[in-house]
């Protein structure tokens, strides 16, 4: 049976559409924000991916919450973008419901392995 990892699967289409933006933005000629964004939109995925193969509980918690703390990033960039009307409302929406699903996903994952961690 071949089962599906939701954040994996989330975070990896993440990281596609903060690159897909990050493309967009080029092409307008923002440079900094574009960047600071494809940077940590796509760190998300990669530390997960990490975490997948940590060298104990306690470095796959580590790596979740660095994870998470990518995506909050993320956020951040993504609301100024909309902000400063760089991106429209409903490429804003889409990506910060992607990334605040993520972050919920996240948040439960790391809490529960601490619980775990814990026994």
């Amino acid at each position: 049976m071949n089962k599906t990892n939701a954040v994996k699967e989330k975070s990896f289409n993440f990281a596609v559409q903060t690159v897909r933006l990050g493309q967009s933005l080029i092409n307008k000629k923002e440079f900094v924000i574009s960047k600071q964004l494809v940077r940590c939109g796509t760190s998300v995925g990669a530390m997960i991916r990490e975490a997948q193969h940590a060298e104990s509980k306690a470095d796959f918690i580590h790596k979740m919450a660095i994870a998470q703390k990518e995506c909050n990033e993320s956020l951040f960039w993504l609301e100024l973008l909309k902000e400063t009307d760089l991106i429209g409302t409903e490429e804003f929406v889409n990506l910060n419901n992607n990334a605040t699903e993520l972050m919920k996903l996240l948040t439960s994952i790391i809490k529960t392995a601490k619980a775990n961690l814990e026994k």
